[in-house]
């Protein structure tokens, strides 16, 4: 009786809130809030390690179930010379909404040149653990707990040199431990670097100097490394089949399980060169299918200049679905997964193509910016020439965010400028990240802005609609539990979603996941799919709540969500 009572105040409550989308807002905190610091760049860019800039994340370093904030600080080419800069910078959230820099007291010390950030608790110790891609060498930082960190890659083995970029962690052979795979994008000499093709031609764009590559520029190998659970890593990257034996230029990669197996598959998203998409076959090895399902070029075979990758099942059919960021003149990628049948690429019927292909897309990622239940899409644009600004014509350095609301049945609306999210200061946009800062069951969104200091945009959309996050720990599973799968079926509604670990441009979501719910007020069913393989059903789970599952032991504590 008590359960047919809490359905039918859903479904009046459903009846009642049916009415018009609500009107995206989101507000720039990020001066007020103590997010001061830039990323550094030159002001010509003329290598083009200057010009590619990296991303920003969220890590939770003191569990104290407040998001704190990482963004990469960049270089410059005579900085990174003299060793000048942090590789990244970490904010602490203190209160109401104020942030904190805390990067030397932390023990972040190891300089170089940043570029990508992913988070990750790679010794199952329930402290989240960080991992910083970059220029010259990468950097492998343990939490020791309450935010003090030690660097421990070279007893661990990833340092990894050349130019690192969008590092992805995932639990490949499912044995409790993380393991990372490190795309790497072009092979750039300090001591050499180009001013001219292999010809001798200078290299510039409407008669003017800018940098050489990625084309006629050396690539280099990719790596995977698998966590031996001691603390160190095993580089297992050609017995996998993942090693990039093209030089194909790596840009992001995710881990997700495509095939619906139980088992994590690996997308690379790679500069002017084809994608890749490593199906995992079970025994530590990995089959390359992008052609074959559809994934690595566009709609007309043409290879594009892909540099961010996210992934959701969009459109609540069960399956993971594909959303690839490009250079301009190419537009996003959206590929549908349409299961044994491979992925169809929709992202001209889906409204996406016009309005992205007149910019360099970089971050980009799906999330519930109104809570209705269905994911829509941001994606942050800027040009890699500051020369642009010099010739006359409507392509800018700067460039605006996009914003696409999920219709529902495979289309999305552009509501860029209904939501107003570019009236202020337009920016050099590169990565994005995805997550709930205040804890008031809305997604906001972190921005690592090119030489500027970063943007942190709180959603302030005005919605009744409600929402549910789920913070996992994984106990046969490994502790973040990344990978696993949770399917939420509310209001007639199932969602489904993945906990993923390094996704978008260089960038880091909030581990937690994160369910618009619409007018649901209870969730019927939640089904989580731990990556050990074990699978649990939590019933008529109330919304409006931040809820920690444990593995085995189902739902061991509810926060309620800070709404004013």
């Amino acid at each position: 009786m008590r359960l047919f009572g809490l359905l039918l105040l859903s479904s009046m409550i459903a009846l009642a809130q049916t009415g018009p989308p609500a009107i995206p807002q989101f507000e720039d905190v990020a001066w007020q809030a103590g997010l001061t610091v830039p990323n550094i760049s030159s002001k010509d860019e003329y290598y083009i390690v200057e010009s590619m800039s990296g991303g920003a994340g969220f890590i939770d370093c003191d569990n104290d179930g407040k998001l704190d904030i990482l963004t990469v600080n960049g270089s410059t080419i005579d900085r990174y010379r003299q060793s000048e800069d942090l590789m990244v910078t970490l904010f602490h959230q203190d209160a109401n909404l104020k942030f904190t820099d805390i990067t030397k007291s932390a023990g972040l010390a190891r300089k170089g040149w940043g570029m990508g950030v992913s988070v990750v608790d790679f010794d199952n110790d329930d402290w989240q653990d960080l991992y910083v891609t970059g220029y010259g060498g990468n950097v492998l930082y343990r939490n020791l707990g309450n935010c003090k960190f030690e660097d421990v890659t070279e007893k661990a083995g990833v340092r990894v040199g050349g130019f690192s970029a969008g590092a992805a962690w995932g639990d490949y052979d499912r044995d409790g431990y993380v393991d990372v795979f490190v795309p790497r994008y072009v092979h750039q000499d300090m001591d050499a670097l180009p001013i001219t093709h292999a010809d001798g031609v200078p290299c510039a764009y409407v008669g003017m100097r800018v940098y050489c590559g990625p084309s006629g520029l050396p690539g280099d190998s990719d790596f995977l490394f698998h966590n031996r659970g001691n603390g160190t890593f095993e580089d297992v990257s050609k017995k996998a089949g993942v090693d990039n034996p093209s030089h194909f230029f790596g840009m992001q990669a995710v881990w997700a399980d495509f095939a619906n197996d139980g088992w994590p598959d690996l997308y690379v998203a790679n500069d002017v060169n084809p994608n890749y998409l490593f199906r995992n076959k079970h025994d530590g090895t990995f089959e390359e299918v992008g052609l074959l399902t559809g994934t690595a070029v566009n709609s007309d075979g043409q290879m594009q200049g892909s540099m961010g990758v996210d992934i959701a099942d969009f459109d609540h059919d069960g399956r993971l679905d594909i959303l690839v960021t490009n250079y301009i003149q190419e537009g996003v990628d959206l590929y549908w997964n349409r299961g044994e049948m491979g992925f169809d690429q929709i992202a001209a019927s889906a409204g996406l193509l016009q309005a992205t292909r007149r910019y360099v897309g970089w971050g980009g990622g799906f999330f519930d910016m109104d809570n209705d239940g269905w994911l829509d899409i941001l994606v942050t644009n800027g040009h890699i020439y500051p020369q642009v600004d010099l010739v006359a014509g409507n392509v800018t350095f700067r460039q605006p965010a996009l914003l696409y609301r999920n219709r529902g049945n495979r289309k999305f609306e552009d509501v860029t400028e209904l939501s107003k999210l570019n009236s202020g200061e337009l920016y050099i946009r590169r990565g994005a990240a995805f997550g709930d800062v205040n804890n008031d069951g809305k997604v906001d969104v972190l921005i690592l802005n090119h030489n500027d200091k970063p943007s942190l945009l709180i959603n302030r959309t005005p919605t009744n609609n409600h929402a549910a996050l789920f913070k996992l720990i994984g106990t046969k599973s490994n502790k973040a539990a990344i990978g696993a799968r949770v399917t939420v079926t509310a209001g007639g509604m199932r969602e489904s979603m993945q906990v993923r670990s390094g996704s978008s441009y260089l960038s880091q979501n909030d581990l937690r996941l994160h369910f618009g719910l619409g007018a649901s007020a209870v969730m019927e069913k939640v089904e989580i799919n731990w990556p050990s393989g074990a699978k649990e059903v939590l019933n008529n789970v109330p919304a409006n709540f931040i809820y920690t599952v444990e593995e085995g032991s189902g739902i061991r504590g509810k926060t309620g969500f800070n709404r004013h």
